[in-house]
Formats: structure tokens, C-alpha cells, sequence
């Protein structure tokens, strides 16, 4: 792994879709087609198809063509995720964790042809906690996956005690967890119905989930229970930044706060503790969040080949901190020594 040891622009944040797992996760497929007018989509059960967006031939799909992308945007390394589209954390556990299993398979392999590009987390069946545990443990130890990656939204809470074996498992790995929402709906509950307006599901709800999610694991007492843990929320953790004043004083005022909350900076320690990517599509909006959880756990993250990537490959004076930090974050020391 020398590629991640000099890399001056580390991508935490790049989505990847796998051959290999299309039409594993029985009837949730996932399926990619065409329409009589060419037009492609991709398509996750019956309730869920994304029209418009060519995977077949794209960085999405084809490494080669993400490698020349990189090349193109100045990207040196990334680590590449499940698509949020195929989280599958409301299906049959079975078909969860068979689809699990291809793409983490699959994506080591890709990891393997260009080792000093690209790196990969694991995709988890979340439905079935000693199922996420064991491929998590398979994914690190086997595959050589650098950690894990899961949504927001799933059958247990984020705090719920029966996720404890999983945040155990990362913190004896000694690797990261990635949480990056999902569009309500596809084969879960069906969300608010306001935001499949607009596309405001990914404009605004993402912000939402990642928000609560930054509140569920402090409030919910996940970083005291695992204080060695490691995790980062996408997209600067929401409408964190904004809201980081407010939540403090939640933890010290209400009434169902844990005393341990309620001391001054309690809440603000815990914050300083998780780590966050940087795409947030706008510079006074990174610049406020640096300054308010601060500078040494961000990472920097695009969406790579996603609607809202950054064009061009200029990526700011933050770079060179931002990838020593990844570096951090993916115990790349620790994997350049191996």
C-alpha cells in the first residue's frame, strides 16, 4: 500500500458498483437495463429505478476508466464504498448477506489490480448483527478491506446494544467504520414523503440523516461504550457545523442527558471524536466546520463520478492535511509496514 503512504489527495469518499453482484440479492436484484430510447436505469426491487445515470462503461463500473478519471481530477488514491443505492439493510438477512459477500469478494479483487490507487470498505448485512460482525471480520482479515461501510437507516438504531459486537470488532481490527445515508424507500420504511420532491431525499434528507446520526452515537452513548472507536459521517456530518451550539446544550439541559453529558465541553469532546469528509459543496461551510469541531479529523471525500463531484482537479490548500489525516484514519502506517 505505498500508493496511500505519498498520496497528496486521499478520496475517502467514491462509491463503486460491482458486476458481479447484480441479481444476487433475490428479488431486490440489483438489475441495470435500457429503455426502447436507449436510455439506461438501474433498478433495486419494485419500488426503486434510477433513470438516466450510465453505469456500464463509467468510474462507477470500469476501473480503468476510474484510474484515468483520477489521473484527470488529481485524485492519487481513494477508498471505495458500496453504492448507497444497494445497502439492502431491510431485506431477507440471507440474501443481505450473500450480497454482502459477492461485492466484498468483488471489490478486493478490484483493490488487487491496482493496490497503489485504490483501497475498499466492506458492505455489511445490518439487518442481521452477528452476520455484519463475522463478514466484517472476514472483510478485514481475509480480503485485507480497510474497514466498513453502512447506512443510517436500518432495522436497529445506531445506539442499540445489539450493534455493540460490530463497533467491538472494529475497535480489536483496529480499523474505521464510514456512515453515509441512503434515499428512504427502497426496501425499507418509506420516509417523509417531502422529500421525494425535488430529489430533496438526497439534497436535504442525506444532511438530515447524518446530522441524527452524529447525535445518535454521542447522545446514545456509543462513543462512551467504545471510547477507542473510530467513525466518519459524510458530508461534514449534515447540518452538524450549524447545529453543534444547540445539541451542546440539549446534552446539558435535558432532561433525559446522561450526567456524564452534562458537564461543560462534554458534549463538544465527544464530537472532536468522530471524524468527517469534507463535501460539502462549499467553502465557508468546510471553513465552519473545521473551526467548530476542528481541523485534524477531516477527511477529504467528492462522490466521485456523482452529480455533485467537484469539477476539475483543484482541490484546495487542505489537501496535504487532509490526506495525512486519512492516513490516520486507515492506519496506513500500520498497512505500509505490514
Amino acid at each position: 500500500m505505498t500508493g496511500i503512504a505519498t498520496a497528496r489527495v486521499i478520496d475517502v469518499h467514491a462509491h463503486i458498483v460491482l458486476q458481479e453482484t447484480l441479481d444476487t440479492a433475490g428479488a431486490f436484484g440489483p438489475t441495470i437495463g435500457h429503455y426502447e430510447s436507449g436510455m439506461p436505469y438501474f433498478e433495486v426491487g419494485k419500488n426503486y429505478r434510477l433513470d438516466g445515470v450510465r453505469y456500464v462503461g463509467s468510474p462507477f463500473m470500469d476501473l480503468d476508466v476510474r484510474i484515468a478519471r483520477m489521473n484527470e481530477r488529481g485524485i492519487d488514491f481513494q477508498v471505495l464504498s458500496p453504492n448507497p443505492l444497494t445497502y439492502l439493510h431491510y431485506i431477507l438477512a440471507a440474501d443481505a448477506i450473500r450480497f454482502c459477500q459477492v461485492h466484498n469478494d468483488a471489490v478486493a479483487a478490484q483493490v488487487k489490480r491496482h493496490p497503489d490507487r485504490v483501497a475498499a470498505f466492506a458492505a455489511l448485512p445490518m439487518q442481521d448483527p452477528l452476520a455484519a460482525k463475522e463478514e466484517f471480520e472476514r472483510a478485514v482479515t481475509e480480503l485485507g478491506l480497510l474497514g466498513a461501510c453502512f447506512g443510517t437507516d436500518m432495522p436497529y438504531s445506531l445506539h442499540d446494544a445489539k450493534l455493540d459486537p460490530l463497533y467491538e470488532t472494529a475497535v480489536r481490527l483496529d480499523v474505521p467504520l464510514f456512515i453515509h445515508p441512503a434515499p428512504a424507500g427502497i426496501d425499507g420504511p418509506p420516509g417523509d414523503p417531502a422529500l421525494k420532491r425535488f430529489d430533496l431525499d438526497v439534497v436535504a434528507g442525506f444532511a438530515a440523516q447524518e446530522t441524527l446520526a452524529v447525535a445518535t452515537l454521542i447522545f446514545g452513548e456509543v462513543l462512551d461504550r467504545h471510547p477507542k472507536l473510530d467513525i466518519c459521517i459524510s458530508h461534514g456530518g449534515g447540518n452538524m457545523a450549524l447545529l453543534k451550539g444547540r445539541m451542546a446544550k440539549a446534552a446539558r439541559k435535558r432532561p433525559w442527558s446522561p450526567a456524564h453529558l452534562r458537564a461543560d465541553g462534554a458534549f463538544e469532546e465527544r464530537l472532536a471524536r468522530l471524524w468527517f469528509d469534507t463535501h460539502l459543496d462549499h467553502p465557508l461551510a468546510e471553513m465552519m466546520l473545521a473551526d467548530l469541531v476542528g481541523r485534524d479529523h477531516l477527511v477529504y471525500g467528492t462522490n466521485f463520478a456523482g452529480w455533485d463531484a467537484p469539477d476539475g482537479g483543484d482541490h484546495g490548500e487542505a489537501a496535504s492535511y487532509l490526506a495525512d489525516n486519512a492516513r490516520r484514519l486507515l492506519r496506513a502506517d500500520r498497512k505500509v509496514r505490514a
